[in-house]
């Protein structure tokens, strides 16, 4: 089983800079890739960036594609959001989560960080 915390929400003024972070324990062997996900208030949750365990291979979607970085860490069981130019629209939920291939669903989802951005 795989175990996600994020952490790293703020309350930011439009164009700032967040990095969020996405901490991963338990079988972490497992997992094919972790993605973050949003949820913006009164909405539904909604992909935002992926990256692969194992090759880190990324994918975007399009309102955050360059404004927005997935990386990383391996050694320290970690995956960041970089997130560049914020805009108001990015205010959001925004959570993490895992799966064991690219077909399932993401699972082992974490209790979320908020992120606010100010006009």
């Amino acid at each position: 089983q795989v175990r996600l915390g994020e952490s790293g929400g703020e309350s930011v003024q439009a164009g700032g800079s967040l990095r969020l972070s996405c901490t991963v324990s338990g079988r972490t062997s497992s997992i094919y890739d972790i993605a973050w996900f949003r949820q913006p208030p009164g909405q539904e949750r909604v992909f935002v960036a992926a990256i692969t365990w194992r090759d880190g291979r990324t994918r975007y979607a399009d309102s955050v594609k360059g404004r927005f970085t997935i990386s990383g860490d391996n050694p320290k069981n970690t995956v960041n959001l970089q997130m560049n130019s914020l805009k108001p629209e990015d205010t959001a939920v925004y959570y993490c989560a895992a799966r064991p291939n690219s077909v399932t669903r993401y699972d082992g989802w974490g209790q979320g960080t908020r992120v606010t951005v100010s006009s």
